[in-house]
């Protein structure tokens, strides 16, 4: 009978014994991907290293001193520079705030490579009406950098916008994101869904929408490939900086990922403002830890997005595909709004800031509209 009865409890545990197995077969599959892409990502940069020296030695490691940031980054259209210490951090954040202070508060979150600059033309656009806040994240421009990557961990710099938030004199916001501050906007929202009153992202799926459409879609798994790349210590920030930054020139630049032949090409004093930013000490490897740590959090626990939705997306965008930013509607439970913007590329908010700019301004007049600006 003893037998018997540890078989049957040994049956009652087989369920639980086989989900853990396969909980750790994914997990190991799961990791297994993240660092062989790695892998292979660093053996195509190390041909591309190779190959820059062989062709010029003399230039491969030479860049340009930048001691001095570019007159555009003071033009005092764009607003005033400020600075904000949140004391549960002990984190300095800078800002650059247009618009008069009571008025309802929009605050930018900027993306990879950018910083506050990013924002130039909404600074302008928008300051009528409210108090409009670009920030740079924590580890870009101005703002603290701090050392440990574990610092950059995403509940990190979701918390980070909720104290800048209440550091400002504010409960709620109208938040924006682009690109990777677009990943924060979205998370942000989720999680307070009190202090967003309405939600706009630019070039930028819902975190999960992202996550199961990359696994699902070698395409765009190749098109995230910057994402295991930038996993490696140090190689990155050496292959970004070669040639005087050339590859940081080329995001912006280039045929395939810059500005659209339609859209507003970056001056070159405008381009070198980004070289000047990440130029200096430890710029880098600030902005390159907010990838560090993301495969730690995924998949998310929470998904669901309570705040009414604009969603736009530059139809050329080089790095994501468009089919994702429908996809996000599941995860919606509020009104949602997506524009495609034809021609664009993925840096949207510079490419067309017409364009932007008036479809942002008609989605914050529906609904609500204007009852909504009130804090």
């Amino acid at each position: 009978s003893l037998s018997l009865l540890g078989c049957s409890s040994l049956m009652a545990r087989l369920p639980l014994l086989t989900a853990g197995l396969s909980l750790r077969i994914r997990a190991l599959g799961y990791w297994s991907l993240v660092y062989g892409y790695c892998a292979l990502c660093a053996g195509a940069a190390l041909l591309k290293l190779w190959w820059s020296f062989v062709i010029r030695p003399s230039a491969t490691f030479q860049r340009a001193a930048r001691e001095t940031p570019p007159g555009c980054l003071s033009d005092t259209s764009l607003g005033t520079h400020c600075y904000v210490r949140i004391k549960e951090s002990g984190l300095r954040f800078h800002y650059v705030a247009a618009g008069e202070r009571g008025k309802p508060l929009m605050l930018l979150l900027h993306g990879f490579p950018e910083f506050w600059f990013s924002w130039r033309h909404q600074l302008r656009e928008f300051k009528s009406e409210f108090r409009v806040v670009a920030v740079d994240m924590r580890g870009y421009g101005e703002s603290d950098l701090p050392l440990s990557t574990e610092s950059y961990r995403l509940d990190y710099l979701v918390t980070d916008v909720k104290d800048i938030v209440e550091y400002l004199g504010y409960s709620r916001c109208f938040l924006v994101g682009h690109d990777w501050g677009g990943t924060i906007a979205w998370l942000f929202a989720i999680h307070y869904p009190e202090m967003v009153v309405k939600l706009i992202v630019l070039n930028s799926p819902h975190p999960s929408v992202l996550a199961d459409y990359a696994l699902r879609h070698p395409s765009q798994l190749l098109k995230s490939s910057h994402f295991f790349f930038f996993q490696l210590p140090r190689f990155p920030e050496l292959m970004l900086s070669i040639n005087d930054f050339k590859a940081l020139k080329s995001l912006f630049t280039s045929r395939n990922t810059g500005v659209s032949r339609k859209g507003r090409w970056l001056t070159t004093e405008e381009l070198e403002a980004y070289l000047y930013a990440f130029s200096q000490p430890g710029a880098l490897t600030g902005a390159l830890s907010h990838y560090r740590t993301v495969f730690s959090f995924l998949p998310l626990s929470q998904n669901d997005v309570r705040s009414p939705v604009l969603l736009l997306w530059g139809e050329r965008d080089a790095f994501l595909e468009q089919d994702m930013a429908e996809a996000c509607r599941i995860y919606i439970r509020n009104h949602f709004r997506l524009n495609i913007i034809s021609g664009a590329s993925h840096w949207l908010q510079q490419d067309q800031p017409d364009i932007v700019n008036t479809l942002i301004w008609t989605f914050l007049k529906e609904g609500e509209g204007r009852k909504a600006y009130r804090n």
